[in-house]
């Protein structure tokens, strides 16, 4: 089975860090295939104590995992058995196992940033992701 991901846009934005502000920047996502797996990796915002990160599928934005750190406690959610979350102290990462021909379609990962003040919530990448059938 032969897979792509081909990024189509970013609509991130971008914000200074002053003094202790959330810093969101130009997010960078690593897409891997490895061992039959995509990993799209995103950095973790800085100076941030509690955000949220979620992946969706499709145009209709359909939530299939997300990932949520408030006080150094981890919540990962999955609402499919194809997509699990990893996190560390400086990554969080999306990975999509068994993809099929019916996993085609546009993914979306979205970021909320809820401490410090301001409330944040910033639409970092669209990828297509195409799996070619055997």
């Amino acid at each position: 089975m032969k897979a792509v991901a081909v990024t189509c846009c970013l609509l991130c934005f971008q914000f200074e860090a002053l003094y202790v502000q959330p810093h969101v920047s130009d997010a960078q996502v690593v897409v891997e295939f490895e061992n039959g797996n995509f990993n799209f990796t995103f950095p973790n915002p800085k100076n941030v104590s509690e955000f949220s990160m979620t992946l969706f599928k499709g145009h209709e934005k359909k939530e299939i995992c997300a990932f949520h750190l408030s006080q150094e406690r981890v919540i990962p959610k999955s609402n499919v058995t194809y997509c699990e979350t990893q996190h560390s102290r400086t990554s969080t990462t999306f990975i999509l196992k068994n993809l099929e021909k019916n996993h085609i379609d546009v993914y979306t990962y979205d970021l909320e940033i809820f401490l410090p003040p301001p409330y944040i919530d910033c639409c970092l990448k669209e990828t297509y992701l195409y799996i070619q059938g055997k």
